[in-house]
């Protein structure tokens, strides 16, 4: 069995690798994240329409200046609890942005190195290549001299 020596450019590869996996993982845990707080804003402006219209029914059917009062405080936390979800919204998409921006740097950086290493490859084949063509050259050359040999001892 053919047991090849690691490289420094072999442990960089697998160092580029594990840390693109972990950008990735990284990455995939703040879409997820991003992906909740979208839910969050989501049903806190849902909720705040429901109300929205409730309190139109209730203006419409009538209601007492205290009740009002309750609704439109009611109405100012949700206003407040969604301007705060999006804030944490545009906080994630900003941790999504560089989580992303890290995956491809490190993405980038492995595929310099597996440049590298074909290159390396392409050129120890090369190099193999020629080794080969000289030996068969080498041995045509010596088929040639010994038939040569033979007729002119013949």
């Amino acid at each position: 069995m053919s047991h090849t020596a690691k490289t420094p450019l072999d442990t960089l590869t697998e160092l580029a690798r594990e840390a693109r996996d972990k950008a990735a993982i990284e990455l995939g845990r703040d879409q997820r994240s991003e992906q909740q707080v979208v839910a969050q804003v989501e049903a806190l402006a849902q909720y705040r329409d429901e109300y929205a219209r409730r309190l139109q029914d209730a203006m419409r059917e009538g209601m007492t200046t205290t009740r009002l009062y309750n609704y439109q405080q009611f109405m100012m936390s949700l206003d407040d609890a969604w301007c705060r979800a999006q804030q944490v919204l545009d906080e994630q998409r900003g941790r999504v942005r560089a989580s992303r921006e890290q995956w491809q740097q490190q993405q980038q950086r492995l595929s310099s190195y597996d440049t590298l290493a074909q290159r390396r490859a392409s050129d120890v084949a090369a190099q193999q290549e020629r080794r080969e063509r000289r030996q068969h050259d080498e041995i045509a050359m010596q088929t040639v001299l010994r038939a040569r040999r033979a007729h002119f001892e013949g």
